[in-house]
């Protein structure tokens, strides 16, 4: 399966390198090894570690929202995603949006100006997992 890295800023060098994701794996830096994963992905959870106890499951994924931990409750929204824009909680307010993600960049706040980049991605990322890297 084709890994996909994630750099740091606008850069695809492989010193710049944070973390690599295997479709269900997040690992830090370079590599695909047992002893690096950092998250499990499921689909709908994200666990702690090489995990899928349940009491490690650290937030959970609609498609829309992120909710902390094993909740769906409304008050537990940390982040809402319309698609391209991270927003606060359970706002779709514009004065709320905190991330902007194209598939390739992800940018801080609303925008798509080069010097707001904070991560580039190289390759298919679900965009739940984003939200525990910034």
């Amino acid at each position: 399966m084709a890994t996909t890295k994630i750099y740091k800023g606008k850069s695809t060098y492989s010193g710049d390198i944070l973390y690599t994701w295997d479709g269900k794996h997040l690992y830090k830096g370079n590599s695909t090894y047992s002893g690096d994963i950092i998250l499990t992905w499921d689909g709908k959870y994200l666990y702690n570690g090489n995990s899928t106890y349940s009491g490690n499951i650290l937030n959970t994924w609609n498609g829309k929202h992120l909710f902390k931990g094993n909740s769906t409750y409304s008050g537990d929204i940390l982040f809402t995603w319309d698609g391209k824009k991270f927003y606060r909680g359970n706002s779709t307010y514009s004065g709320d949006i905190l991330y902007t993600f194209d598939l390739e960049y992800l940018y801080r706040g609303n925008s798509n100006y080069s010097g707001n980049i904070i991560l580039t991605v190289s390759g298919s990322l679900p965009p739940a997992i984003l939200t525990l890297i910034f």
